[in-house]
């Protein structure tokens, strides 16, 4: 029978303090220590935990060592990259935090058109050092999100629909295992493995590195966002859905319903009020872009039209400033079966009732070459699915939350007939394993729970969206 590792229950470890820190070329940090309080922060505010120490790694060894200091002394094990999801995984109470986030180094292999990305780097790294030969791999949102994490748990982002998603991208990756070995995991190589992290999240180790495949993209792109008064939701979203039907795979857009900021380029009158944005990103001729942009522009008559000719490494930031680090974040998620007029009006009426201006509701359009690969070719699943609904409840005032995580489980809630019950495992805050066997469905989970007893029988890495080992 394997047994799980448990926390000890009087920290043993202290006295051995000294001769691990000689083994170490990275900061150790504990408690005591004046950045102690800074270092164990993570992108959502709502997270406040306090491991027994925070090991700032400074290359492969001091991860390895961590982890087999940790193995030794049955220490609870969480693992930090970017440190931006939402559940708040790279941080955990008591244990050891192998924080990588100064592992952040970026290697361009121009004629092969390729990239190595620290296990630390952040999208804003990684897009710094492609975009100088005008090439580029998908990747988040928002610049300051993660390679790791991101790539783990699947990775939709602005070339999905062209290139897919960035685990469909990996070409290897480096792996410190549950044990302390050293793997490369590959087609080639450890294909079970490969296989695993690309949608099965942190459960079988710690990659330290990540090899990708590179595009021809930018260094200018069209993109932008056109901007509605929020009134007019229903009619706009309608005409959405019909128009992204026949899109190019060139084109990848986003619903945002936000509250509009005080912004010189955003009119005065539409400051503090609730709008609807859709953000795109064309990676094509800019010309066929303006084109095939023409009927969606002509007939929703946009109340701002932002979109225009930008570098891509401005496109992948602009979203920065709308979330922020620190603010409180409690998230829900699905797939939507299709963009149906009832949930059109279902969306609707909830993102009318928003409890702080912060908040935010995401529509996500997937479709092109997310959705040719096959079921079974990665562990990131439900590529059938056209569109992802990301409810994102956002404040600052801790004392606030109960309304606003009623807010968004009511809105998930009243969801429920238009989506299909799965969840893409990046947009999972902490809901219990029937949401992580969501996330999957039965045969790619049953797949992952064999991967899991090879590589972390033990469940030493638990502390993220977990595949629990089988007993036996």
């Amino acid at each position: 029978m394997t047994t799980q590792i448990q926390a000890p229950r009087t920290k043993s470890w202290v006295s051995e303090i000294p001769e691990f820190k000689k083994q170490l070329r990275g900061e150790l940090l504990l408690p005591s220590d004046p950045s102690y309080d800074i270092a164990r922060k993570v992108w959502n505010g709502m997270i406040d935990r306090r491991p027994g120490m925070i090991l700032r790694c400074a290359g492969v060894a001091d991860v390895i060592q961590a982890v087999k200091f940790a193995r030794k002394h049955r220490l609870i094990v969480a693992v930090r990259g970017g440190g931006h999801n939402v559940a708040g995984n790279a941080v955990c109470d008591d244990g050891i935090v192998i924080d990588m986030s100064r592992m952040r180094s970026v290697r361009v292999d121009p004629a092969g058109r390729t990239a190595v990305a620290e296990g630390g780097a952040t999208w804003g790294d990684f897009d710094h050092e492609t975009q100088a030969f005008g090439l580029a791999t998908n990747g988040g949102l928002v610049s300051t999100t993660g390679v790791a994490g991101f790539t783990l748990g699947g990775g939709i982002g602005w070339l999905m629909r062209k290139y897919g998603t960035s685990c469909d991208n990996l070409i290897s990756a480096d792996i410190v295992t549950a044990d302390g070995e050293f793997l490369m995991a590959s087609s080639k190589q450890n294909s079970d493995l490969f296989w695993g992290i690309r949608g099965g999240g942190g459960n079988f180790g710690i990659v330290t590195s990540f090899e990708f495949r590179l595009h021809p993209v930018g260094p200018i792109v069209l993109g932008g966002m056109l901007i509605y008064k929020a009134e007019r939701a229903r009619e706009v979203l309608r005409y959405y859905r019909d128009y992204v039907a026949r899109i190019s795979e060139d084109l990848t857009t986003l619903v945002a319903f936000v509250t509009a900021p005080p912004l010189p380029f955003i009119p005065a009158h539409l400051h503090g009020k609730p709008i609807l944005a859709i953000v795109m990103c064309y990676i094509g001729p800019v010309e066929k872009g303006q084109s095939e942009l023409k009927p969606l522009r002509e007939t929703t008559h946009p109340d701002v039209d932002l979109v225009q000719p930008l570098p891509y490494t401005v496109l992948q930031s602009m979203l920065d400033e709308g979330g922020p680090a620190g603010l409180q974040n409690y998230w829900k998620s699905d797939y939507l079966r299709e963009l149906s007029d009832d949930a059109i009006d279902m969306i609707a009426e909830h993102t009318s009732r928003a409890e702080s201006p912060t908040t935010q509701v995401h529509i996500h359009h997937i479709a092109g070459f997310v959705s040719r690969v096959g079921r079974e070719e990665t562990a990131f699943g439900h590529r059938d699915s056209p569109f992802v609904l990301n409810i994102i409840a956002m404040w600052q005032d801790p004392r606030e939350k109960e309304k606003h995580v009623e807010w968004a489980r009511k809105f998930f809630s009243d969801m429920r007939p238009f989506t299909t019950g799965g969840v893409y495992v990046n947009f999972l805050g902490d809901e219990g394993e029937e949401r992580v066997r969501a996330a999957y469905g039965k045969p790619v989970y049953d797949r992952l729970v064999v991967l899991k007893d090879k590589y972390d029988p033990t469940n030493l890495f638990r502390i993220n969206q977990n595949i629990k080992p089988s007993m036996r």
